[in-house]
């Protein structure tokens, strides 16, 4: 039923509005995230602590730059300098499906981005990169530490702030202009997630309404046939949204349901309950599985550029909690240490919301670059995860965590040698 091809135009309200949510969800977080974000114009946080809300999951191993790409009116133009900094470029639709952008990697030089329907020509000197949408997600991330540890968090910022974007007008009036934007943090605060959760328990309707304005929005992609006779047959039913409530309010919580449920059991005890995706930004017909990542971790890199592990439990399959006794150990033998031609590291996120957990520390990683990271005498390197630093515990191999519920996400950028489809990290075990 929830795979887009199924014709839903002959459903009742519930069922509509179930599969409705399940394939539209993404939507409703790019649109509004596009009404208060730049266009045009990179931008990029002057740093990242619980404050940051604005994408769930947030990493703090790389310093982002991004930006919604409008190409309608015109190209708009990129230009990457040189750099010995490795990074990264994610392309995405409004739905978070990734696609290629055509930029060779680690290369530096003028791009210019053009839509599906330009028929000029760019100017001299600058590359051609046609996009295949008008409206789409442009993503820089600048690693803070090389892949043998080396600080190079000034290297980065530099990187970023010399990114250049601009409208083709703008670049030929001024080819220096369009910097990248270093923004106060506090105007990365708004939680979409939180009040996505919110709108659909307490506001389903008003939610529902939301999601329509944004499916009829512009940045929405060409649909399926049958993509578009379930929003057309959710537009006849829904109407203003006054008629049948009971039935469009439980079948938006039920498509938030089964959003949650697709994620959060994506696993088992043969996997010691982490949760990994080998398709995200890719997911043909998959359509829950799309609504569930934006869920969980929006604007995630596809696999070949960074594995995700999620865990809600440990390896019981209890779930993770901050005031279980002297914590939690996550022990990685010497052959399990994620392989990665860039780093891995794990963080922990706060329940419901999957935003980095403030703690007195100030500190919200383990990861293969930190300086200090001790290794057992057998190679193994344990990462403990408590409130406070437990005893004899070097700081680098400590994770702050606080009262109540939590997460954890093992990031490996660059996944390489063990970290094949197959691979699974050790279980977590209470300390």
């Amino acid at each position: 039923m929830m795979n887009g091809k199924q014709d839903v135009s002959q459903t009742g309200a519930f069922a509509t509005t179930v599969a409705y949510v399940a394939q539209f969800y993404p939507l409703w977080f790019t649109y509004n995230q596009s009404r208060f974000a730049t266009h045009n114009r990179l931008v990029g946080p002057d740093r990242v602590t619980p404050l940051y809300h604005i994408v769930v999951a947030i990493n703090v191993d790389t310093l982002y730059a991004s930006t919604f790409l409008e190409l309608a009116a015109e190209p708009v133009v990129l230009t990457i300098p040189e750099t010995q900094v490795t990074y990264s470029i994610l392309t995405l639709d409004p739905y978070c499906d990734i696609f290629n952008s055509g930029i060779p990697a680690q290369t530096p030089g003028t791009y210019a981005f053009t839509g599906p329907g330009y028929q000029g020509t760019v100017p001299n000197g600058i590359t051609q990169v046609p996009m295949p949408l008008n409206s789409c997600v442009l993503i820089f991330r600048a690693d803070k530490y090389s892949s043998t540890g080396e600080d190079q968090i000034a290297e980065a910022e530099a990187f970023r702030k010399s990114l250049k974007l601009q409208t083709l007008s703008d670049y030929q009036a001024n080819p220096d202009g369009g910097e990248a934007l270093i923004l106060p943090e506090v105007a990365f605060a708004i939680p979409y997630k939180t009040i996505a959760d919110n709108l659909i328990t307490r506001a389903p309707i008003t939610f529902l309404k939301e999601l329509q304005t944004a499916v009829a929005s512009a940045n929405t992609p060409p649909m399926l046939p049958a993509v578009q006779r379930l929003s057309e047959h959710f537009d006849t039913l829904f109407g203003d949204g006054s008629a049948n409530q009971g039935e469009f309010r439980a079948g938006a919580r039920a498509g938030h349901e089964l959003i949650l449920d697709r994620y959060l059991t994506h696993t088992d005890a043969r996997k010691n309950y982490w949760i990994t995706f080998l398709n995200i930004g890719d997911w043909g017909d998959q359509v829950v599985e799309r609504s569930a990542i934006t869920e969980f971790i929006q604007y995630g890199n596809g696999r070949s550029t960074a594995a995700y592990y999620h865990a809600f439990k440990d390896e019981t399959g209890t779930p993770l909690d901050g005031d279980n006794g002297a914590g939690y150990v996550l022990t990685f033998s010497a052959e399990q240490i994620p392989q990665a031609k860039r780093f891995w590291s794990v963080t922990a996120y706060t329940p419901e919301s999957i935003e980095l957990i403030a703690n007195s520390a100030n500190k919200y990683e383990v990861a293969s670059y930190e300086p200090g990271l001790q290794k057992g005498p057998d190679g193994s390197i344990s990462i403990y995860i408590a409130r406070e630093l437990p005893a004899g515990v070097p700081q680098a191999n400590w994770l702050p965590v606080s009262h109540g519920r939590f997460n954890l996400m093992l990031r490996v950028y660059g996944p390489t040698g063990n970290v094949t489809d197959d691979y699974v990290p050790p279980g977590i075990q209470s300390n």
